[in-house]
Formats: structure tokens, C-alpha cells, sequence
């Protein structure tokens, strides 16, 4: 069963929250993990609109698109963001062979709320919702903690939140319906079993890619 909604509160010195989230019951228990490239889906039905804008960088026209499900938690994920990701931006996204998509795939409640604060951050430019996001990866040693609240607000301010905006963020039901749209989608129609998990023109690639992994499946894709 997928994550369900619980209301619940945590409070500190600075913010006393009610926070209309999904509740910390864990996933339920994948299948073995699947061998990359043991999967594929057609890229006209990874591509579907969801509950949710697209967040995406890069050549929408590009011959080769790739999708991230990540999890704002997950410590493999932010390995990749900090060592891989700057690399595979220079060499593919910038020069437009590739049109590189972020999904949110949260495992727990603390990641549906950082997501949730990128979303907010992102709403009118998508390139504010990628640098939280990247704030977020390269700081989750100090928030994804037991008390996450004040370094995740202290995040946001940074980012151009007030105290109430931040509260505001964290009660929107709406996007927070959204963001398990994308993940309970793409556990039933793609199969997602773990994060990171990447799609490159439709073939799963689970795990945290390196530079070269990434590489080999792009670069016999990318029409010159």
C-alpha cells in the first residue's frame, strides 16, 4: 500500500508546525532489484502529464531524455547529485544532447516535505526548484535528522521564505497529492523499486550512475 496522509506536528523554538504530510509508515517491501537495462517502457508512456509540471532542463528536442526518481532522503541520491551529476550537466545537458527530467520519488515523509519546499521555491521558475533541490542534496547531513524542521526552514529562508510561506508550503494537500501521484505512478505503470532510478530513452538504470555508466548509454543515443 502506499504511503496515506496523517497529520502531525513538530514544534521548535522558532516554528510550531501542523503539517498536512504523508505518514512515516515505511514503503511496502520491493522485489528483488531489477539488472539495469531489465526494464523498459515505451517513452511516450513515461512522458504522460502527471498531477504536477515536468521539471526539466535542457534541449526539450534533445535525442536522448533522462529521468531521475530520487528520493530527498536517500544518501545515494545526493552521492550522485554532489560527484556525478555536475559532470553529466557540462558534458550532455548544457551542449543539448540530452533533455534531463527530476521526478519526486519521496521514501519517507521528511523527503515529501523537502520536495514539497522545492516545489514552493520553484513554482514560477524551475530553476529556483532545481537549486533548492541541490541546496537540499548537498546539506542532508544537517536536516535529515531527528529534529529536521529548523534546518529545512533555515534552508528556506535562505532560498526567499518567511516563516509563514514556509508553514503555508508545508500544508498545501494539493502538492502534496501531486508528489505521490509521481511516485505511486511510477511504482505500478514503471516499476521503480529503489532510488536513484533512471530511465534513459525508456531503459532502467537503477542505482547512482557514475559519469562513465551514463556515458555508455548515452553516447551511441546522441544523433549529431
Amino acid at each position: 500500500m502506499p504511503i496515506t496522509r496523517r497529520e502531525f506536528c513538530q514544534r521548535s523554538a522558532t516554528v510550531a508546525l501542523g503539517l498536512a504530510l504523508l505518514s512515516s509508515t515505511a514503503l511496502p517491501p520491493f522485489a528483488a532489484a531489477q539488472a539495469q537495462g531489465s526494464i523498459s517502457i515505451a517513452p511516450a508512456e513515461l512522458m504522460k502529464p502527471d498531477a504536477l509540471p515536468e521539471m526539466s532542463m535542457g534541449n526539450e528536442k534533445a535525442s536522448v531524455t533522462v529521468i531521475e526518481y530520487a528520493s530527498m532522503t536517500c544518501p545515494h541520491c545526493a552521492h550522485f547529485a554532489e560527484t556525478t551529476f555536475p559532470e553529466f550537466k557540462k558534458r550532455y545537458v548544457d551542449t543539448g544532447k540530452v533533455r534531463y527530467i527530476f521526478r519526486e520519488f519521496p521514501l519517507d515523509t521528511l523527503a515529501a516535505a523537502a520536495f514539497m519546499l522545492a516545489r514552493c521555491a520553484g513554482e514560477k521558475d524551475s530553476t529556483r526548484y532545481f537549486a533548492m533541490i541541490d541546496t537540499m542534496f548537498r546539506q542532508q547531513r544537517t536536516w535529515a535528522i531527528e529534529k529536521p524542521i529548523p534546518p529545512l526552514l533555515a534552508i528556506s529562508k535562505q532560498a526567499g521564505f518567511t516563516e509563514q510561506t514556509f508553514n503555508a508550503c508545508l500544508a498545501n494537500q494539493k502538492m502534496l497529492d501531486g508528489i505521490e501521484s509521481i511516485r505511486q505512478r511510477a511504482v505500478d505503470k514503471f516499476k521503480v523499486q529503489s532510488t536513484p532510478t533512471f530511465f534513459i530513452n525508456g531503459v532502467a538504470y537503477p542505482g547512482a550512475l557514475t559519469i562513465d555508466d551514463l556515458a555508455k548509454a548515452i553516447d551511441p543515443q546522441v544523433k549529431s
